[in-house]
C-alpha cells in the first residue's frame, strides 16, 4: 500500500501537466477543484479545532480524530496532488 501512495503521488501529478498540455480546460478543471477542496479542507479543519475549543477538550485523540474524515483526507490528498502539479512545470521555465 505504501508503495502504491508513493507511486501514485508522483505519477497523478505528472498525468495532469500532460492532460492540461493536450487539453486546456482540464487546467480550469484542476483549478476549480483545487479552490473547492481548499474550502472544503479549511471548513472541515475549522470545524474541527472549534468543536474542540468549545467542549475544552483538547486532547490529542481529539484533534486527531479529523483524520478519520474521508473527505479532508480525500481534499487533503488532492490538494498535495494539485501542489507537485503546480510545481512540475516550474521545473522546465516559465514558458508552460
Amino acid at each position: 500500500m505504501k508503495l502504491f501512495l508513493l507511486l501514485t503521488s508522483a505519477a497523478l501529478p505528472l498525468l495532469m501537466v500532460i492532460l492540461q498540455k493536450k487539453w486546456k480546460n482540464t487546467q480550469n478543471f484542476f483549478h476549480l477543484a483545487a479552490l473547492i477542496s481548499s474550502l472544503i479542507f479549511g471548513n472541515i479543519s475549522a470545524f474541527a479545532i472549534y468543536d474542540i475549543i468549545k467542549d475544552e477538550s483538547v486532547f490529542m485523540t481529539n484533534i486527531h480524530g479529523i483524520f478519520l474524515n474521508p473527505l479532508f483526507l480525500l481534499t487533503g490528498g488532492y490538494l498535495g496532488i494539485y501542489l507537485l502539479y503546480i510545481l512540475i512545470p516550474q521545473l522546465k521555465g516559465r514558458d508552460n
